[in-house]
């Protein structure tokens, strides 16, 4: 069984107009965001074998927030330049090339494609737009990531920073 988390970069700022978009930061509600739902993400249990990143500066700042929320360091981060803007079909060959050691894997990217591989994995849930700082949980009956398309996936839970806080305890 392996557990993949889709979370989409918090909200970023566009003060600076001048910036190439690969390195806008996190806007203020962003830096607040990313934090708050690393903790969620902790009372849900959540333990990453690893957090991999896009390399634009507000998905790594939004990656960096919730790894610290999670407790998870350096060895169990990794950046990746692959994801920067990537097709749904783009993320699903970056996360085909992660080591099946890993059961549960959390990635950090971008819209249009983070929204079209939840609709893609999970067309039920009809999910119009993946919001800044949202998460799917996925759960795959598998044992190596480059299987994520041979079966059917399952939705673990779905939530966002606006989402009334739900009813979690931790283990």
């Amino acid at each position: 069984m392996k557990r993949l988390l889709l979370l989409r970069h918090a909200k970023s700022s566009w003060r600076e107009n001048d910036l190439d978009d690969h390195d806008r930061p996190l806007a203020k509600r962003g830096l607040t965001d990313a934090p708050r739902m690393g903790e969620r993400l902790r009372l849900r249990g959540v333990a990453p074998g690893l957090i991999l990143s896009s390399t634009a500066v507000r998905a790594r700042a939004t990656a960096e927030a919730v790894a610290s929320s999670l407790k998870v360091g350096a060895t169990r981060f990794a950046l990746e330049a692959d994801l920067y803007l990537a097709t749904p079909g783009e993320i699903l060959h970056v996360l085909s090339r992660q080591s099946d050691e890993l059961d549960e894997l959390m990635l950090v990217g971008h819209n249009p494609g983070m929204t079209g591989l939840v609709n893609m994995l999970l067309p039920s849930l009809r999910l119009s737009n993946l919001p800044t700082c949202g998460v799917v949980a996925v759960d795959f009956d598998i044992e190596s990531w480059s299987e994520l398309t041979a079966c059917g996936p399952i939705l673990a839970y779905y939530d966002y920073p606006k989402n009334p806080l739900p009813a979690i305890s931790p283990d």
